[in-house]
């Protein structure tokens, strides 16, 4: 494998149109890594979980296919949940995915020429993941816990979690809390040894009915993470390596070894009788240690029409700060690279840079429709296509480093 870029997370299956879930910020997380969109489920997934108790045994099937514009990077998805009650107040989810990515990626380097095409480097990849998680209802008190592997050539993740759902106020008002750790070991073979990194996050939030019809949510998460933070198959331009000043060199990228997070996310869900639709609405505000600061607003319309069918049109729109770190060009910036990260990267030691698009100042648009065709009580299928657009802001990154994709998805789900 040489390279690694972002890509989409699966499709969230579908809530009953007058149902007010408790819905946290994780569904707004987009992977850094194609190879590692789900790394972070068992700690993460588990956070937003609604509670067990009465639910229907179900399995679900679902393919995806992330294709993006230019023959850049595919990402294609299989994956599968089961769903079933252990007791009646005992319920476990278990998770299976397997991915293949293919395609080309920006590698950070400059282009040989104002206007000429940026360097890319092709990749290859399949990873498989898959998460466990079992929760058990007490009177008012739901706990659950989930542990996920996620598996690569050159990449392992494992992580854990436990989250709990409390009930106040006569069931209307509900209060989550919730931690979950990641140990992840990344393993070059042009190293010399692996690396590590590991992530602990924080969820506080609420959820509060405020009629049958309407329910409002509100989270606040705090991560922290530690060790390996660079990409290693992102490279930066330069000729002022300190060891040869005036020679052209592509040494590896330089992060620092730790960064904390934190995010707020606000959230409405309202149904609407007459029209038997519902409209979720949600913001998320993120701001880490790297310097980076991002907004995301998302609306999504549920319409049932008709017995069998439901229509979810999504738009989604998102905008972050650059990294404090990012350069376009190094030299013009009068960073001098160090010796250790020509061989290694990620020392921890300054100075920090990173020619990686994704750093940048940017924004996104997700446009998207979801089918559903509810073919019985017991069995359903979905489509849904997403157009996803990314565009450079800084007006230094050349706008071909950006992606653009089309995004398939189709499921199916057979309930008892």
């Amino acid at each position: 494998m040489t390279c690694h870029t972002s890509s989409p997370s699966p499709d969230k299956l579908s809530a009953p149109l007058n149902a007010v879930a408790l819905r946290g910020d994780v569904k707004r997380f987009r992977r850094d890594r194609a190879g590692q969109f789900l790394r972070c489920l068992g700690t993460i997934a588990a956070l937003a979980q609604t509670r067990p108790a009465q639910a229907e045994d179900s399995l679900t099937l679902k393919a995806q296919s992330w294709q993006e514009d230019d023959h850049r990077i595919r990402v294609d998805s299989q994956y599968a949940l089961v769903e079933a009650n252990i007791t009646p107040d005992a319920r476990i989810k278990v998770m299976g995915l397997i991915d293949t990515i293919a395609g080309a990626t920006p590698t950070g380097e400059q282009p040989a020429a104002p206007g000429a095409a940026i360097p890319s480097s092709h990749m290859e990849e399949e990873r498989k993941a898959w998460d466990a998680n079992v929760a058990y209802q007490f009177k008012r008190l739901n706990v659950a816990v989930s542990y996920g592997v996620s598996r690569e050539s050159d990449y392992v993740s494992n992580g854990y979690s436990i989250n709990t759902l409390t009930d106040f106020n006569q069931k209307n008002t509900t209060l989550l809390l919730g931690w979950g750790h990641t140990d992840d070991r990344i393993m070059e073979k042009f190293w010399s040894r692996d690396r590590y990194k590991t992530g602990d996050d924080l969820i506080i939030g609420a959820t509060q009915l405020l009629s049958p019809e309407m329910s409002v949510t509100a989270n606040v998460s705090y991560g922290r993470s530690t060790g390996f933070m660079s990409d290693p198959y992102k490279i930066v331009s330069t000729k002022n390596l300190d060891v040869d000043p005036g020679t052209y060199y592509t040494p590896p990228e330089n992060r620092p070894r730790e960064k904390e997070k934190v995010s707020v996310f606000l959230g409405t869900n309202r149904h609407f009788e007459k029209l038997d639709a519902a409209l979720d609405g949600s913001y998320r505000y993120y701001q880490d240690t790297f310097g980076i600061k991002s907004h995301t607003v998302e609306l999504k319309w549920v319409q049932r029409a008709g017995t069998h069918f439901l229509i979810e049109p999504v738009l989604r729109y998102s905008r972050q700060s650059a990294a404090d770190f990012y350069y376009t060009n190094l030299d013009a910036a009068g960073v001098v690279t160090s010796y250790d990260p020509l061989f290694e990267t990620g020392t921890g030691k300054g100075p920090f840079y990173s020619s990686d698009y994704r750093l940048s100042k940017l924004e996104t648009v997700n446009l998207g429709l979801k089918l559903g065709y509810i073919i019985n009580d017991h069995c359903s299928l979905d489509f849904a296509y997403e157009r996803y657009l990314m565009h450079g802001l800084d007006g230094d990154t050349p706008q071909s480093a950006y992606s653009s994709a089309n995004v398939f998805t189709v499921g199916f789900k057979l309930s008892r």
